[in-house]
């Protein structure tokens, strides 16, 4: 290459420090140089920006360096501090730098997409980082640009679904398959449809792949995925075909794992359908060919018989299963254990082989046959091992079966035991809980952050080819005519919107996410249901237990269990009919009288002029206000109070709900807490607040709630909530 500037030259000292400022273009286009480091030797260092322009402190005299790969190194030395304009064009050496560029450029794409590969099951970041690399080192230019792109976003979707982001996963499914079509690409795409459950969308994704050109593995798992898709869908015999087509391919190739799978498949699909027989003919040939292979595949597949006969109340098949299931999770070699530790989700089933669980499971097949001192043992082996392993889980519901088992036997003491350890436990895993979901949103967010960072990479490519276009047009209409000069203002005005526009995405993208945001909180908060109501409901069975008093217990019981069945059916709707949290509030506050009957009366009045169907209500809202009301008021009164709740008619589209108390008013109920609760902030009525706060930006201000001491009394307390009718 050679050089060619133009300088005008001003007396000036040598000595002075002075800003340059240049550009380097390319002589024959016009076109602008980007990213050209301009050096001053020993000193300072500039890149050109996007329009080929830089600036840089020199001193007269000093020597510029100017270099790129795609031409020879300049040096230039500055002579006064005019405008240096640099044009360049190639020369006999260009083509073999040309070269020499690619091949740095497909050493970087092939290097970070092998590391992204590599770190896929350890670190999702750094995997998804490598992407981003892989995919900077990628010229429009290359003949094999949308085949490399292809494989970069199939192994970012890779990614995704490996670290249970199924969503993510199916969007760079469907950007790898745009830029080139591919038959295992859609395959995965199919099953990443089936992990987020969009059944629809993954029967026709494999119903497209069966009118493609598929090898017999590929067939076997399109067939199975047609399976699975049915399956999601109910529709049981269609899943039954397609399973059996699978398996007599995975039988004929030989695919041992696909078999035993198959066969496991179909043994539940039976089931379900009724076809015992059947459905015990393919278990066993599921269980008899696991036995074969590695210790971790028998003890999955023994499980999975252990639950098909539980289903069925065959317990003691059950408990055999479950026993030989033990068995091979102790042989299970390190190798085996470790990738059942894995976070991949495909594994996510093979984390319920564990000893704790299984030790578990069997003492609930025994205590199901009121076999309760052969019960025990294995609840307290399960107990045992899941405190070793920190899983909370399992030790909470293997504690709360033990003290159910003793209660069942009589012996109260130990039944009261088990209740407050398991009254520990929960506490425990609800803090354990609260950081995994504070964790899972971390972790959400930063896949959310490099997803968005490798779209605006693709964003800004385009960018910069249409700035070094609208440059080079820039160039030429300064010596053109006042219309062409219009073209390059409409270019700029077109440049501008589209711009706007996708401000205006990204815009609608980040509230969208926040929406989605907004209902994983609101998942979260529903699933923090405060336990401390099911405890004292326990202690209060436990006293009517102790004092004989059975019929009690049950009356008590089956109420309790009423309620807990309609706060269950409620738990993943955002709002219910207003009748519906009434129902639910009438059988709560029974509940309560019925244990605190020396302390309070209650009454329960709807203005008849409310047409309650018509409007909606957060579910449990009403329950912690009540609840504040019993405990923190009435209980504490030495003569009888009164609960009332009103339900009165405000505008024609809203209604307000008054829950007051004649108890002992907030600052008493204060006073009397111990050191250790005045430590502790409500729960319940945290996560209430926290709900109304939510809903009310998602739903436009729905409901407003407001707690006031009653008649400006030192007793007392009032709380009003205005709800409005859905739009």
């Amino acid at each position: 290459m050679f050089l060619c500037w133009f300088v005008s030259v001003l007396g000036v000292s040598q000595e002075r420090v002075v800003t340059i400022k240049g550009s380097v273009k390319e002589k024959s286009t016009q076109k602008p140089m980007n990213n050209v480091d301009i050096r001053v030797l020993g000193k300072r260092m500039a890149q050109t920006d996007a329009f080929g322009d830089f600036r840089i402190k020199v001193s007269i005299g000093d020597e510029l360096v100017i270099s790129h790969d795609s031409f020879r190194t300049v040096y230039y030395t500055v002579k006064d501090d005019q405008r240096i304009d640099i044009l360049v064009e190639d020369s006999p050496i260009s083509s073999g730098i040309s070269k020499d560029v690619k091949r740095v450029n497909e050493e970087t794409y092939v290097k970070n997409l092998q590391a992204a590969k590599k770190s896929l099951n350890k670190d999702a970041a750094i995997s998804i980082e490598y992407i981003t690399k892989a995919l900077e080192a990628i010229r429009d230019e290359d003949s094999a640009a949308e085949k490399k792109k292809a494989t970069l976003y199939e192994t970012l979707a890779d990614i995704y679904l490996y670290w249970n982001q199924p969503d993510l996963a199916i969007d760079n499914y469907v950007i790898s398959i745009e830029n080139r079509f591919n038959e295992q690409v859609k395959i995965k795409l199919g099953k990443a449809y089936l992990a987020n459950k969009n059944y629809q969308e993954s029967l026709q994704t494999f119903t497209t792949l069966q009118k493609t050109q598929l090898n017999s593995l590929q067939k076997i798992t399109v067939f199975e995925g047609l399976g699975d898709s049915y399956n999601g869908l109910k529709e049981k015999s269609k899943a039954i075909k397609n399973y059996n087509n699978a398996l007599s391919l995975a039988e004929k190739e030989n695919q041992e794992e696909a078999v035993i799978n198959l066969n496991s498949k179909l043994a539940d699909v039976l089931q379900d359908q009724g076809s015992l027989r059947k459905a015990e003919e393919y278990l066993g040939n599921s269980v008899e060919l696991a036995s074969r292979k590695s210790k971790k595949t028998s003890a999955i597949q023994r499980a999975k018989a252990a639950d098909f006969y539980n289903k069925s109340s065959s317990f003691d098949k059950e408990i055999q299963y479950r026993k030989e299931a033990l068995e091979d999770i102790e042989e299970i070699t390190e190798e085996e254990e470790n990738s059942l530790s894995s976070p991949s989700p495909v594994l996510a089933e093979d984390r319920a082989i564990t000893s704790q669980v299984q030790n578990y499971k069997i003492a609930n097949a025994f205590a199901a046959q009121s076999e309760y001192d052969e019960a025990i043992p294995y609840l307290e082996e399960s107990i045992k091992k899941a405190a070793s392993e920190n899983d909370l889980v399992v030790q909470k519901d293997a504690t709360r079966k033990l003290g159910e088992v003793y209660r069942e036997k009589g012996e109260l003491k130990k039944a009261s035991e088990a209740f407050e350890e398991y009254e520990v436990i929960v506490d425990k895993l609800y803090i354990q809980k609260e950081q995994e979901i504070s964790q899972a949103n971390l972790f959400s967010r930063e896949l959310t952050k490099k997803a968005n960072r490798i779209t605006t990479l693709e964003k800004d490519r385009e960018l910069n080819e249409g700035r070094y276009k609208l440059a080079f047009q820039s160039q030429e209409l300064a010596n053109q005519q006042s219309v062409k000069q219009q073209i390059i203002i409409y270019a700029l005005a077109g440049l501008m919107i589209l711009l706007l526009l996708a401000a205006y995405l990204m815009y609608r993208n980040m509230k969208q996410q926040r929406y989605a945001n907004n209902l994983l909180a609101l998942k979260s908060l529903r699933s923090q249901m405060n336990p401390h109501f099911i405890f004292n409901a326990l202690n209060s069975v436990n006293t009517f237990i102790a004092t004989s008093d059975e019929r009690a217990a049950n009356k008590y019981l089956t109420d309790f269990s009423l309620l807990m069945r309609a706060v269950l059916e409620n738990s993943e709707e955002d709002f219910i009919p207003l009748e519906k949290e009434i129902e639910l509030l009438r059988l709560y506050v029974k509940l309560e009288h019925f244990r605190f009957q020396d302390k309070f009366e209650y009454e329960i009045i709807i203005d008849p002029d409310i047409s309650i169907s018509d409007y909606m209500i957060p579910p449990m809202l009403l329950q912690p206000y009540v609840e504040n009301a019993v405990w923190h008021g009435l209980r504490y009164k030495s003569e009888k109070g009164l609960l009332s709740i009103h339900i009165n008619k405000l505008t024609v589209d809203s209604l307000e709900i008054i829950v007051r108390d004649t108890g002992i008013g907030r600052e008493k109920s204060k006073a009397l807490k111990t050191v250790n609760q005045k430590k502790q902030k409500s729960q319940g009525m945290s996560n209430i607040q926290n709900r109304i706060s939510i809903l009310n930006k998602m739903y436009k201000d729905k409901v407003d709630v407001f707690i006031s001491d009653l008649d400006n009394n030192t007793e007392g307390t009032q709380v009003k909530l205005i709800l409005k009718k859905s739009a």
